[in-house]
Parts: structure tokens; C-alpha cells; sequence
């Protein structure tokens, strides 16, 4: 399920979060925990990942990593705001010193013109900064999903 690519680019993101002695935190909606189990699946990482949180549900987000129901209920739970809550409250509730978020839809239902199946907002926490983006990758129900995982490491990675 996990490509080379992606293992190679945790490898290498847990080799940098060493070097820097930044710990680190996920909050997963959409991949269900597939970003801190690509990381989990390297040994020794334990000494890099923190904890991570599978926010699935709107109550999940706000009761494990604190997002306002009310920013939910005014933007939605696929949005920029809420992947920022998210990212901010993983930091919040861990020993990291960054988190990353992801929430979106994966597919194959669930997507509209506003938000299509394929996009998934990113909030990316620590060093003073919650930085947020947003992609549209195509594909089926796996495909996102992976392509989250690969594009999320990368975040984390430049935020070092």
C-alpha cells in the first residue's frame, strides 16, 4: 500500500526531524491514519512521532484536537480553516513541535462543485506558523489518499 517513494520521502523527513529535534504530530480526516502509519512503518521512528489523531468525524475534530464546532459548521469540515483548526490543535495536545492536518474528500461519492472529490486542505503547524494549501488530485479512493500521504511528508518536510 505504502510506494518506495513515499517511504524513502518519511525516511528522509525522520532523518531531518532528528537533526532538528522536532517531534512530530498528525491529525488525519481523510487518509484515516495512513500519514502516521507510512511513518510508523519505518523503525525507529518513535523517537521522531509523537502521536496522531484520526479525526474522521466532525465530533472526533472537536473533541480530540479541539476545532470549533462552529468553524465547522460555518466553512465545513473539508476547508482551509478547519485544516488549520486541526493542525493547531494536534500541535496543542502533543509534545511535537509540528503537526500536519489533512481533511478532504477521497471519494469515490461525497464531492460537490464547491468542494470535488479529489481536494484535500492541508494545515501544517509549528515554528510560530500554521501554514495551510490545498490540492486537487486525481484518481480513485487510494489514489488521493496516497497522494495526500506523499504531499503532507512534503509539507512537513519544508517546514523544517
Amino acid at each position: 500500500m505504502i510506494d518506495e517513494a513515499t517511504l524513502e520521502a518519511a525516511e528522509a523527513l525522520l532523518a531531518a526531524c532528528r537533526r532538528a529535534g522536532v517531534m512530530l504530530a498528525t491529525a488525519e480526516s481523510c487518509t484515516g491514519g495512513l500519514i502516521a502509519a507510512t511513518l510508523t512503518a519505518i523503525a525507529g521512528s518513535s523517537d521522531v512521532v509523537d502521536r496522531g489523531f484520526v479525526t474522521y468525524s466532525n465530533e472526533a475534530k472537536t473533541d480530540l484536537v479541539g476545532v470549533d464546532p462552529g468553524l465547522i459548521a460555518a466553512h465545513g469540515a473539508v476547508s482551509e480553516q478547519v485544516a488549520a483548526a486541526m493542525a493547531a490543535g494536534a500541535l496543542a495536545r502533543s509534545a511535537a513541535q509540528r503537526a500536519i492536518a489533512v481533511t478532504g474528500v477521497a471519494g469515490p461519492g461525497g464531492g460537490s462543485v464547491e468542494k470535488p472529490v479529489g481536494l484535500v486542505w492541508f494545515g501544517c503547524a509549528g515554528g510560530g506558523a500554521v501554514r495551510t494549501g490545498h490540492r486537487i488530485f486525481p484518481g480513485d479512493r487510494m489514489e488521493v489518499r496516497r497522494a495526500t500521504v506523499a504531499h503532507a511528508l512534503g509539507m512537513l518536510a519544508d517546514s523544517l
